[in-house]
This record gives C-alpha cells, sequence and structure tokens, in this order.
C-alpha cells in the first residue's frame, strides 16, 4: 500500500485538517508529518496552543491516519526518502516545492483555518 504523506501543524486542530487527512487516505496509508513545537516558534514566531504532544495525540486517533511523525517546517526530499513516501496531498495554502515525489494539492477549506480561529478568540478576549 502506498505511504501518503500530509504535512500539517495543526497548531489548533479543525475540520479542515479532518478534511484533509480524509481525501489523502483515498490514495493510500496516511502518515502525518507534525511540525515540532520548536519549528512552530522558530518560522511563526509562537510556541502552538496544543504542544506537539497534544497535537500528535489527538491526529493519532483520527481513523485514517496510520502513523504521525515529526518534522521540520520545510519538509526535504531526504525526509521523504528516509520515510518512504508515495505522495505528498496538501492544501493550497501549502508552499509549494519541487519534489521527486509527486504531489496533490486539494483547496483549502473556506473560512476556517487555526490562524482565523486564534485571531477570532484574540478579539473576543479584548
Amino acid at each position: 500500500m502506498k505511504k501518503i504523506l500530509v504535512d500539517m501543524t495543526a497548531s489548533i486542530i479543525h475540520h479542515g485538517h479532518v478534511r484533509l487527512i480524509k481525501k489523502a487516505s483515498k490514495f493510500g496509508k496516511v502518515y502525518v508529518a507534525l511540525t515540532t513545537d520548536k519549528e512552530v516558534k522558530k518560522y511563526k514566531g509562537y510556541f502552538p496552543e496544543l504542544n506537539y504532544n497534544q497535537r500528535k495525540e489527538i491526529i493519532s486517533e483520527f481513523k485514517s491516519v496510520f502513523k504521525v511523525i515529526p518534522s521540520k517546517w520545510i519538509i526535504s526530499q531526504k525526509f521523504l526518502d528516509k520515510n518512504s513516501i508515495n505522495l505528498i496531498v496538501s492544501g493550497s495554502d501549502y508552499n509549494s516545492r519541487k519534489f521527486k515525489t509527486k504531489s496533490i494539492n486539494f483547496s483549502r477549506t473556506k473560512a476556517i483555518s487555526s490562524s482565523l480561529i486564534r485571531n477570532k478568540i484574540s478579539s473576543t478576549m479584548k
């Protein structure tokens, strides 16, 4: 069975993540490359609301997820080769990079993202 990679941070997990993983599962066994807390801090300037272990625990329980693996912010071909990934499935917000490994991008789920949720919460706290 093909190994499908879904790369995500999932700092605030929402239905867009669920939908992307569900789409990916149609292609094979889903491996989620989950960005580590250190990498989120480095690239976004904050630590996620849920730490890596909490996010991993939640995502591991999705019925379509075979395995969650820690990842850097930027996925490399070396990472894909090391994990024997056959296909990358990502949302349209993903920074497209050229890999030897085939990739498919799906449209984002409308009106939802971790950033939108974070901003909504922040504005109601003022």
